[in-house]
C-alpha cells in the first residue's frame, strides 16, 4: 500500500487521539481501569493530585526512546504528539460535556471500544501512544505476534495487580473494558493485513 498523504496523516492523528480520549473519558466517569499505562495513570489519579493528562503524558515519555530507536524519528515524533494530545484532550473533555447516571459495565465496553478504534487509526498512520503500545508494535514488527494478543497480556497483569488498591467489582468489570479493546485490536490489527511503508 502506497504511504499516506502528510495531511491525512495530521487529520488521523487528531481524530485518532480524539476517540482515544472520548473512550478514557468513560472509563474516568465509572472510575474504571485499563490496562497500559493508560491504566497505570488512571490509578495513580487516586493517590496523587496530579491530573490524568500529566501523569500519562510522563509515564509515556521513556518509550518514545524505544520508538525513535526501533522505528525511525518520524514515528517517534507522531506518538509524543498523539500521547501530548490525548493527554490535553482527556483533561479538557469535561468542559465540553459532563457524563452522569453512568452505568460502570456500559462504560467498560463503550471505553475499550473507543481507545482501540482510535489506536488503529493512529497504527495505520505511522503512529501509536507510545507506552506499551511501541513495546507491542516492536514485538510484532520483530516476531509477527498480533499487538492485541501482547497488549491483551500486559494489560491483564497489570489489572491483576490493581487488585491491592481497587475493589473486586470494579476490577472485573476494568478486565471486561480492557479486553475488549484489545479484541479491536486483535481482530483489526494483524501483520501483513496491513502495511503502510514509511523511509526512517
Amino acid at each position: 500500500m502506497e504511504k499516506h498523504s502528510r495531511k491525512e496523516d495530521w487529520i488521523a492523528i487528531f481524530t485518532g487521539t480524539l476517540i482515544v480520549a472520548q473512550g478514557v473519558y468513560f472509563l474516568q466517569a465509572a472510575d474504571l481501569l485499563t490496562g497500559g499505562t493508560t491504566g497505570l495513570a488512571l490509578l495513580m489519579t487516586h493517590f496523587v493530585s496530579a491530573s490524568f493528562g500529566t501523569l500519562y503524558f510522563l509515564a509515556n515519555t521513556p518509550f518514545y526512546l524505544l520508538a525513535w530507536r526501533r522505528f525511525g524519528a518520524k514515528f517517534a515524533f507522531n506518538s509524543a504528539l498523539s500521547g501530548a494530545l490525548v493527554s490535553i484532550f482527556a483533561d479538557h473533555l469535561p468542559l465540553m460535556y459532563t457524563v452522569e447516571n453512568v452505568n460502570p459495565l456500559y462504560c467498560g465496553i463503550v471505553g475499550g471500544i473507543l481507545m482501540g478504534v482510535g489506536m488503529l487509526i493512529l497504527f495505520r498512520h505511522r503512529s501509536s501512544l507510545g507506552g506499551f503500545n511501541v513495546l507491542c508494535l516492536a514485538i510484532q514488527d520483530k516476531w509477527g505476534i498480533s499487538v492485541g494478543k501482547t497488549q491483551m497480556a500486559i494489560d491483564v497483569t497489570i489489572l491483576l495487580a490493581s487488585f491491592l488498591f481497587i475493589t473486586p467489582s470494579v476490577i472485573a468489570i476494568s478486565v471486561v473494558g480492557a479486553i475488549t479493546l484489545n479484541m479491536v485490536l486483535a481482530m483489526n490489527h494483524k501483520p501483513q493485513r496491513y502495511s503502510v511503508s514509511y523511509p526512517r
